[in-house]
């Protein structure tokens, strides 16, 4: 009940900042869902996520345009990307995964002025329509789980 409670403060942070930002001070990175983090950029798990496993990867550095990123922090970005998959491979064994970014709220970016990317694992006859067809999403296990499933996955 607590995950469906704290949906109406989802985007951006409750505090007004930026949940990205607020994630990466916060001190706790197991509360923030912090799975890793680089020089410039970390890996946090989504928390409100279209399927398990639903991580993204983000700039440590608040800004949202790629035109303004540099190339190192978008190898990090990437790099962070990267072992997300081979993570989620080891963890759930999706069937294929989708691995996004939108930039401006136009193109779709829930928190416009942080860029970031998501990974979202996908597997043959998933659920995923649920999200768009009836608003709903469907997970089977908790946030908890999944940082320690994806946690362990990663090797850290």
């Amino acid at each position: 009940m607590a995950y469906v409670a704290s949906a109406v403060a989802a985007t951006p942070s409750s505090a007004g900042g930026c949940i990205f930002c607020d994630a990466i001070a916060s001190g706790n990175d197991r509360r923030a869902l912090v799975l890793r983090r680089s020089s410039q950029a970390f890996l946090i798990l989504n928390k409100y996520p279209y399927a398990s496993g639903h991580v993204m990867a983000a700039l440590t550095r608040h800004q949202g345009s790629l035109g303004a990123a540099t190339t190192a922090e978008l190898a990090e970005l990437m790099e962070l990307v990267q072992s997300a998959v081979v993570a989620l491979g080891r963890a759930y064994h999706p069937d294929g995964y989708n691995v996004g970014l939108n930039e401006g709220r136009t193109a779709g970016a829930g928190v416009p002025g942080h860029l970031h990317m998501h990974v979202v694992p996908r597997w043959n006859g998933d659920s995923n329509f649920m999200s768009v067809t009836g608003n709903t999403r469907v997970l089977p296990e908790s946030l908890d789980t999944t940082y320690d499933r994806l946690l362990s996955a990663l090797g850290s």
